[in-house]
């Protein structure tokens, strides 16, 4: 079956181009392994327009909610391996079934960020964690390290505090790089210490997390504690985007209107190179992108 899109994703950027292309009678396919993406791992919510407040998950159940009123085609747990564009044939592949499309667009996110530091993999799940939203509560009384003093960092402590005995912010820069109003709540709270200017080295252990060592203006020393959040930012999910254009830190390059590379492949949200990772850019460039598509389908000749 030939589709007029086929939408890779289910976050904010692919379920608002799924709804877009519903509204526009489009006949189209969304394919994602899950719903919701980093939405659905965040903790509180305050800067989405016309809600005050509200958790990643409860507004991922309304994305799902309205993508599901529109009755949409997808294919959920499928996991996309490859994407090639040839001849105004979009062709997406997964582990199981390849689908073809007049237009694709890739709204495939970003994943956990890792250090690259011994230790690391070895207690990842036993102690050491990318998700403080998805783990927080399981380290309650305990002292615990968040790494990484960007947006991520800093909601994680900002979680985490009301949670833990002790949190130590480590971040590798001389600063932290976060928003202000986050800084200044984390610098005044009793149980969190700020380490600027500090590389964690190695995770220690032996069946769980028993420390870090770190290295602070070269001077080397053990912290011991039971929980390590690695909350350093994300990697874009875009592997399997062969022949499509991508930036060094490998996110899909487009334009104002969308578009790759390649004519009728089009991109949205934090795959892409849109400076700012945030839920209400990538809903809105995921509008963008289906209405490109659907201008781009008009053009062609039948």
């Amino acid at each position: 079956m030939m589709y007029d899109l086929i939408i890779i994703g289910a976050g904010p950027a692919g379920i608002t181009a799924a709804v877009y292309a519903a509204r526009k009678k489009m006949n189209f396919l969304v394919i994602a392994k899950d719903v919701g993406g980093q939405t659905a791992l965040s903790g509180d919510i305050e800067n989405y327009t016309g809600y005050q407040f509200i958790t990643g998950p409860d507004l991922t159940m309304k994305f799902e909610e309205h993508m599901k009123k529109y009755g949409i085609n997808w294919k959920e747990n499928e996991e996309v391996v490859k994407v090639t564009g040839v001849s105004g044939v979009i062709s997406v592949k997964t582990a199981g079934d390849t689908y073809e499309a007049k237009t694709a667009i890739i709204a495939s996110g970003a994943r956990w960020r890792e250090l690259g530091i011994p230790g690391e993999k070895e207690f990842k799940n036993k102690g050491l964690t990318y998700c403080a939203t998805c783990d927080g509560p399981l380290f309650a009384g305990r002292d615990v390290a968040v790494i990484g003093g960007g947006n991520s960092g800093l909601e994680a402590t900002l979680q985490l505090m009301k949670i833990a005995k002790s949190v130590r912010l480590i971040e590798a820069s001389p600063r932290l790089t976060g928003d202000r109003i986050m800084q200044d709540k984390i610098r005044i709270a009793e149980n969190v210490t700020v380490l600027e200017n500090t590389k964690v080295t190695a995770v220690l252990g032996e069946k769980l997390v028993s420390g870090i060592k770190i290295n602070t203006n070269g001077k080397e020393q053990t912290l011991p504690l039971q929980g390590v959040f690695v909350e350093i930012g994300l990697m874009p999910i875009s592997e399997f985007a062969e022949g499509i254009d991508r930036n060094e830190y490998k996110e899909i390059k487009i334009n104002s209107r969308n578009e790759t590379n390649i004519p009728g492949i089009f991109a949205a949200g934090d795959v892409t190179d849109v400076p700012e990772k945030q839920i209400i850019i990538a809903a809105g460039e995921g509008s963008k992108a289906t209405l490109s598509a659907f201008r781009y389908l008009a053009r062609q000749k039948s």
